[in-house]
């Protein structure tokens, strides 16, 4: 499984080797063994690695149907997969509607500053007024006895079934771009009709993200499939990447989250 290194960047090699690490518990002790939620991008690399072995499979969830961030379990492949192998709570949360408003943000923040790492809780769910989000079940009791407030907030969990979770689903509105090259700087300034300049600045202050992580360097290289997100301007997807254009220029789709 050596090989498998030179598909990935090198940031991403951590990650591989946690879930080659597993990968051998199961094919060692031909029991499964399960992942923290993982997102879009992380879930591609464990499918490849795991996908590399003839004795096991792998399958995820995240809570319901349509979640982004969901959990990988990977188990030989005589076993069966049942929902509660996945061992994720839902909570809704009970607040005083008519008085505030919660975001997304604020309840991000409020699990965070509860020591909680974001691996161990899943998507969060808006609609409307009603908020939801899923977490790993061992720390459900942690999770009800700490949080009690978010912001200046006095909230209440209530924990239910995963089958009432809210039903959220994204669309992506699709563009094609050209770009003189992959590098970061270059197809954000495109896909924003911003310069490049720009561009730079607000990658190296830290306003961009791919795939869920900060990146700093202006010359990183995107990759089919990268989920790039700048601060103020939302999530761009590249979903395919074509050839040159007559001018030298690569031509891409992508999608940008409505």
């Amino acid at each position: 499984m050596e090989g498998i290194y030179q598909h990935f960047r090198k940031e991403e090699y951590a990650f591989i080797d946690q879930i080659l690490d597993l990968a051998i518990q199961v094919e060692d002790e031909y029991t499964p063994r399960l992942t923290e939620f993982l997102d879009p991008r992380q879930r591609f690399i464990a499918e490849t690695v795991v996908g590399g072995y003839d004795t096991m499979k792998t399958s995820f969830f995240g809570g319901s149907e349509f979640t982004e961030r969901k959990r990988a379990l990977i188990y030989p492949d005589y076993y069966t997969p049942e929902e509660n192998d996945f061992k994720i709570s839902l909570f809704h949360i009970r607040y005083p509607v008519k008085f505030t408003t919660l975001t997304h943000q604020k309840i991000l923040g409020t699990l965070m500053s509860l020591g909680i790492r974001r691996e161990a809780f899943g998507d969060i769910l808006n609609q409307g007024e009603e908020w939801q989000f899923f977490v790993d079940q061992e720390m459900s009791h942690y999770v009800t006895s700490q949080l009690e407030k978010i912001g200046k907030v006095n909230v209440m969990l209530e924990e239910v079934a995963l089958r009432d979770a809210l039903i959220v689903q994204e669309e992506w509105e699709g563009q094609m771009i050209t770009s003189s090259s992959l590098r970061l700087d270059g197809v954000l300034s495109n896909a924003l009709h911003l310069s490049r300049q720009k561009a730079k600045q607000m990658i190296q202050a830290g306003l961009v993200k791919v795939n869920w992580k900060v990146v700093e360097n202006p010359d990183f290289e995107c990759e089919e499939a990268d989920i790039l997100s700048a601060r103020g301007y939302g999530r761009i997807k590249l979903i395919q990447i074509h050839g040159r254009t007559k001018k030298d220029k690569i031509r891409m789709d992508i999608g940008f989250l409505k």
